[in-house]
C-alpha cells in the first residue's frame, strides 16, 4: 500500500508517525550541521524550508525513534541532546510592536517548554539572550537556534516602506544577541524567502554561511528528478513525465534542478490536472506595482543578466526588481555567465507553471479583466491555426480591453515596449515558446513565437513607419525552417490601438 501524502505537513514528527511519505533529507542535514555553526538559506515560499527545520529540530533532541531507517541513524550520535530555541514568524505582523509582542509569546513558549525561568520578560531581545544563557546552564549542552521565515515581518510591510524599516532595524537588533551569545551556541540556522544585505539586517550577525546558492546544498529543499522517478513512481503512473517536468521543474539553486514540493503534491492529489499550484498560494501585487512604476520591459524577464552581487541580496531602501524576483521564485538561474569581473547569471522563469501564472496576473492588472479569457483561448487557436488574418481582430480586442487609466497622467500610449510588454504578456501566457528580441545575424526581431511546428515572427512600431518591410529588408525569418509568419503591426499612441497589421506567409 502506497503511503499517504505529506500535503500541507510542516511537522516531521506528523510525517513520521503518520506513515505519510517523506523525502530523505537527513543526510543533507547531517553534514550541514557537522560542517557549519552560523548558516542561512534562502529559498521560495512552500519550499519546504519549514520541515527541514523542523528536522533538524528533532536531530539536534536525539529523537531516534523518528529516524528509524533514515540515511542519517546510524551516523548519528543520539546519546547527545541539545536544547532548541525554535523561532517561527509564519503568521502576520504587521508594525513594530506586533513585532515585539510576537517574539515575547514566542520566546515565553520556548523557555516553557525548556522548563526555565527567566527575569527579562519585558524586552524581547533581554529575554532571548537570557533564554540561551539559561537554556545552557540547564542542560550543559550548548544551545541550537532555529528561526523559522526571519523575513516575514519585513516582506509583509514591503508597500509600506517607513514600517518595513522600523520593524527591520529592531529584527537586527534582536538577531545581533545570537552573536552576543556565541560561547553558549552549537548551531544557528535562519531560514527565509529572501537575503537581506549584511549592512541593513545582518549587521550585528555577519558570521552567516549562506548556503542559498552552495551547490553541495542545492537540492537541500524541494524534490529531484530522482526523487519524482523513484519515491513518486507509484502515484504517478501513467503521467506524461516530460510534461510534469516543463511545468514544474527548472529551480536551480546552482546543484541540481528541482521540483517545488507543492506543485507535486497538488498535482497528484488534484487526479493530474495541470494548474498554477505554487503560484495560486501567493500575490506577487507589489512586484506587478513595481514593474508598472518602473515601465519595465516585460520581454526582458526571459533572459536576464545579472552580476552575483543583485541576485545575493537586496535592501529595503534600494529595491531591485530583478532581485526581488529571483529569490521570491518567479525568476530562476538558467546558466552562469563567467565574466572578466566574476560570476554573473542568466535568469529566466523556472517552468511553465511560473511563465503562464506570472505574465497573466500582469496582464489582469492592465486589462478591464471583462475579455480575458476568451480572448487568450481565441488567440492560442489562432496561432495554433496559422491564421494570421484572424489575429488582427483579436489583438485589437486585447487592447481595447486595457483601463484607460493606465494612461492616465503619463506618456506610456507612445512607449513602443509598452505594446511589446502586453503582446509579450499575453503569448507568454498562453504557455508557447517565445523568445523575446530574437537576435539573427542581421540584428534583432521583437518577438518570435514557436507554436505547433509554426514559427511567427513580430515586429512592431509606434507611429508611422514600416516593420513588415523592416522583417523583410533584414531577412530575420532565414534562421528558421518551414511554415513562418511575418507579422509588422504598427500602433497609434493617440487611439491606444493597432493603427496597421501586415502580414505575410512564407
Amino acid at each position: 500500500m502506497i503511503k499517504k501524502l505529506p500535503v500541507g505537513i510542516q511537522t516531521f514528527r506528523t510525517i513520521i508517525e503518520g506513515d505519510y511519505l517523506y523525502i530523505d533529507k537527513t543526510e543533507i542535514g547531517r553534514v550541514l550541521i557537522e560542517n557549519y555553526r552560523y548558516v542561512f538559506l534562502a529559498r521560495p515560499r512552500r519550499f519546504g524550508k519549514s520541515l527541514f527545520l523542523d528536522t533538524l529540530k528533532n536531530i539536534f533532541e536525539g529523537k531516534r525513534e523518528l529516524f528509524r531507517g533514515l540515511l542519517i541513524e546510524k551516523l548519528w550520535n543520539w546519546e547527545v541532546k541539545y536544547p532548541v530555541i525554535k523561532i517561527s514568524f509564519s503568521g502576520g505582523i504587521h508594525s513594530r510592536s506586533d513585532l515585539e509582542e510576537d517574539l515575547l509569546h514566542i520566546l515565553k513558549s520556548n523557555q516553557e517548554r525548556l522548563g526555565l525561568e527567566c527575569e527579562n520578560t519585558s524586552k524581547a531581545k533581554y529575554l532571548f539572550a537570557e533564554l540561551i544563557k539559561k537554556a545552557f546552564q540547564k542542560y550543559h549542552q550548548k544551545v541550537v537556534v532555529l528561526v523559522d521565515e526571519y523575513d516575514k515581518p519585513i516582506l509583509d510591510n514591503l508597500e509600506n516602506i517607513s514600517e518595513a524599516l522600523v520593524i527591520r532595524d529592531g529584527m537586527r537588533d534582536f538577531y545581533t544577541k545570537i552573536k552576543e551569545n556565541d560561547e553558549y551556541l552549537r548551531f544557528a540556522f535562519l531560514t527565509g524567502v529572501s537575503k537581506f544585505s549584511k549592512v541593513s539586517l545582518f549587521s550585528g550577525l555577519n558570521n552567516l554561511e549562506d548556503i542559498s546558492l552552495n551547490p553541495d546544498y542545492g537540492a537541500v529543499c524541494g524534490y529531484t528528478q530522482l526523487d519524482v522517478e523513484t519515491a513518486f513512481a507509484p502515484y504517478l503512473e501513467g503521467v506524461d513525465m516530460e510534461q510534469v517536468k516543463r511545468w514544474y521543474n527548472g529551480y536551480n539553486f546552482l546543484g541540481e534542478t528541482v521540483y517545488n514540493p507543492y506543485d507535486i503534491l497538488l498535482f497528484i492529489k488534484n487526479r493530474f490536472v495541470f494548474d498554477n499550484y505554487w503560484f495560486e498560494t501567493g500575490t506577487p501585487r507589489f512586484l506587478v506595482e513595481l514593474i508598472k512604476k518602473n515601465r519595465y520591459f516585460i520581454p526582458d524577464l526571459s533572459n536576464i543578466k545579472v552580476d552575483k552581487s543583485l541576485v545575493n541580496s537586496f535592501d529595503i531602501e534600494t529595491l531591485n526588481l530583478e532581485t526581488i524576483l529571483f529569490q521570491t521564485g518567479y525568476l530562476t538561474i538558467k546558466r552562469l555567465l563567467p565574466t572578466g569581473m566574476g560570476v554573473g547569471y542568466e535568469l529566466g522563469f523556472p517552468n511553465k507553471e511560473v511563465q503562464i501564472s506570472f505574465n497573466e496576473y500582469i496582464l489582469r492588472s492592465v486589462t478591464s479583466g471583462s475579455h480575458k479569457e476568451p480572448i487568450r483561448h481565441e488567440l492560442l487557436d489562432l496561432l495554433n491555426a496559422g491564421d494570421a488574418e484572424g489575429l488582427e481582430a483579436v489583438i485589437r480586442r486585447l487592447f481595447a480591453s486595457i483601463a484607460y487609466n493606465n494612461f492616465t497622467n503619463n506618456s506610456i500610449q507612445g512607449y513602443e515596449g509598452f505594446y511589446a510588454s502586453v503582446l509579450y504578456a499575453y503569448f507568454a501566457s498562453l504557455g508557447v515558446e517565445i523568445i523575446a528580441e530574437d537576435v539573427s545575424n542581421k540584428g534583432r526581431i521583437d518577438l518570435t513565437l514557436k507554436v505547433e511546428g509554426i514559427t511567427w515572427l513580430f515586429e512592431f512600431k509606434v507611429t508611422d513607419k514600416e516593420p513588415l518591410e523592416q522583417i523583410k529588408t533584414m531577412k530575420y525569418y532565414e534562421k528558421y525552417s518551414g511554415e513562418r509568419y511575418l507579422i509588422g503591426i504598427v500602433f497609434d499612441p493617440k487611439e491606444r490601438n493597432v493603427n496597421k497589421f501586415e502580414w505575410e506567409k512564407l
